[in-house]
């Protein structure tokens, strides 16, 4: 199991709140969580990277499932753990590659580009307002009075009222008046 899983609905492959994806969220916090933090993968299974020894915990991949979290409605505790990560950052706001929990070192790369884009990733994401919900779904189609579909015609009012709305300036040339 790979932590890049986690990006799916990122990618738009299918939405956060996607029972496969909710499943496959909880299946890498169960297998590839260190206290609460996220490993990349399991390096002592199968010998996956050919690599001696083991990982810390990957950051980019923890802010991952914060991104993930969030998509699946799970705000507070993606607040939680991006209040956790937020904590590791050293005296000038910065993150390395890895954590490790246990020793509570940062491992690998300082500073590391892909945790902080990962921060700033999480950080819109929260920030942002909660999604729309979709309309609900017309069963039968009302008709306007000249046969248009209500919907449509809604619509084209809102178009109209908005082109109205612009102001249409002069050519450069011609901005001296």
């Amino acid at each position: 199991m790979d932590a890049a899983l986690l990006l799916i609905p990122r990618v738009g492959f299918l939405p956060g709140d996607d029972p496969r994806v909710t499943g496959t969220v909880e299946a890498i916090r169960r297998e590839l969580c260190q206290d609460g933090f996220v490993l990349r993968y399991r390096p002592e299974h199968d010998n996956v990277d050919g690599l001696p020894g083991t990982e810390g915990a990957f950051l980019a991949c923890s802010f991952w499932l914060v991104d993930a979290l969030h998509g699946a409605g799970r705000r507070d505790e993606a607040e939680q753990l991006f209040e956790r990560l937020l904590a590791l950052r050293n005296d000038v706001g910065l993150l390395a590659e890895e954590y490790d929990p246990a020793t509570g070192r940062h491992l690998g790369n300082t500073p590391q580009a892909f945790s902080l884009v990962g921060l700033v990733n999480s950080a819109r994401q929260l920030s942002a307002p909660p999604p729309v919900p979709a309309p609900t779904p017309v069963t039968s189609t009302p008709v306007a009075g000249d046969g248009c579909p209500v919907v449509v015609a809604d619509r084209l009012v809102r178009l109209t009222t908005r082109l109205a709305a612009v102001t249409v300036r002069p050519p450069l040339e011609d901005r001296s008046r």
